[in-house]
């Protein structure tokens, strides 16, 4: 039921991205970019840079909403009676005091037994907190507290908006690479209907690796974006807190290996990515989060 749910959300939303952006080329008139002459390299540029930029923003824009329902988050009343839930609420607010937040963000859990916690919205006045069942089960309060103040770091830092951004100018990098590239190799048959094809076939070829090699980028971006966010939320918690977090996120890469579940998703407690894998890795390795923590002055 949750796999048919979130694959139907999926497809509304790219045909929603796709309906706003087709829309919008219209509106600027950005003509098609191929011609008899050859590539009009200012209509490829802006039609890149639409899709690439204007793609990963609405995504950003919609993810609060995506997140609930993909995830089934359930936005906790701040006046709940509930002793565990008020203490989050609390526990979140307090952090976002001490973050010097616009708003504070609204704060939410779901029923899942992966131990996961994930912040996410288009601003800072915008934001939501989420923590599975799973965490709040297998964490004491300081843990939960490190993990909390982490997230509530990348908001304050702009994470989101800062990954999308960097993911758009990659993805419109991406398309207009493919798109030169393409043509070059096969100029002199894009014209016919058979050529066409093969022009189409290259581009979604040649966007797949460069997509492979886009992603090195972004995952360093993100690596750095990591070590930042567990500073800032060191600074929000005490450094105690987080390191505190992050060796209990240690013990539970130890029992997922073990047991072959799901790991933490947003902290990425996955283990230590070896060799050319280490490139793709968006979280640093738990150890040398934990090192550059213990080294703080």
């Amino acid at each position: 039921m949750r796999v048919g749910k979130r694959i139907t959300l999926f497809l509304a939303v790219n045909i929603l991205i796709l309906i706003t952006l087709s829309f919008t080329l219209n509106i600027l008139g950005v003509r098609p970019y191929l011609s008899a002459r050859g590539i009009d390299y200012q209509s490829l540029m802006i039609f890149c840079l639409l899709w690439g930029m204007g793609g990963a923003f609405i995504s950003l824009g919609l993810s609060r909403v995506m997140a609930k329902w993909m995830m089934g988050v359930k936005v906790i009343d701040p006046n709940t009676t509930n002793s565990d839930l008020s203490w989050l609420i609390t526990t979140v607010h307090n952090l976002a005091k001490a973050a010097n937040l616009p708003k504070m963000p609204e704060v939410g859990y779901y029923p899942s037994q992966e131990i996961n916690a994930f912040a996410t919205g288009p601003t800072k006045s915008r934001a939501l907190v989420a923590v599975s069942s799973g965490l709040l089960e297998a964490m004491d309060k300081n843990q939960i507290e490190g993990v909390l103040a982490h997230e509530m770091a990348h908001i304050a830092n702009g994470d989101m908006v800062t990954m999308t951004l960097i993911q758009g100018i990659i993805n419109a990098f991406v398309m207009f690479l493919a798109r030169i590239i393409a043509f070059f190799i096969l100029r002199g048959d894009s014209e016919e209907g058979g050529g066409m094809m093969s022009y189409w076939l290259t581009i979604i070829a040649l966007e797949i690796g460069l997509s492979i090699l886009g992603s090195i980028v972004t995952a360093s971006f993100s690596r750095g974006r990591e070590f930042r966010a567990d500073e800032g939320g060191a600074q929000l918690a005490g450094r105690d807190k987080m390191i505190t977090a992050l060796e209990g996120l240690q013990k539970t890469v130890k029992y997922a290996n073990l047991t072959k579940s799901e790991s933490l998703a947003t902290l990425k407690i996955s283990g230590k990515p070896k060799g050319f894998f280490a490139l793709f890795a968006t979280h640093p390795p738990l150890e040398d989060r934990i090192a550059r923590l213990s080294h703080l002055s």
